[in-house]
């Protein structure tokens, strides 16, 4: 019994789908689920950028912005837009947020072990990706080609 309607779809990938839509039910379905939560992060604007700086050592919540502003490529980010970022990355137990009792407060982030696993997982994919530069360029140069 197949688990999604898989009428009009070819029988070459029938059985793929299924098997697909039954991974996504056991571990992505909704967009809470970690799997769908983490990729989003690892793909928007700053969050890969701040595990990688954290992956450095602990930083002040000053230092830490300023150093994004210098090494991200968009404009410098907001101090909201990284609030948020850093909240998101807390709570998924990848960065830990240090608050000390002087007056006034001193805050700092440093990652989580959960985080350094992750930041490991990072460094693959970059590599992965930077090993294979050379042919995505070349297929973006092809498909571009094939536009004009």
């Amino acid at each position: 019994m197949p688990i999604i309607d898989v009428s009009g779809i070819d029988r070459l990938h029938h059985d793929a789908v299924n098997a697909l839509a039954v991974q996504m039910r056991e571990h992505g379905l909704r967009r809470d689920e970690p799997v769908r939560s983490t990729f989003g992060l690892l793909g928007d604007r700053w969050s890969t950028l701040i595990i990688l700086v954290l992956g450095m050592g602990t930083w002040r919540h000053a230092e830490l912005r300023r150093v994004l502003g210098r090494l991200g490529s968009e404009e410098r980010i907001s101090q909201r837009v990284m609030t948020l970022k850093l909240r998101v990355l807390e709570r998924d137990g990848f960065v830990c947020r240090h608050v000390t009792q002087d007056v006034p407060p001193r805050v700092s982030y440093s990652l989580t072990p959960l985080g350094n696993a992750l930041l490991s997982e990072v460094h693959r994919l970059i590599d992965w990706v930077n090993e294979r530069a050379d042919t995505i360029r070349m297929a973006r140069a092809a498909y571009d080609a094939m536009e004009d």
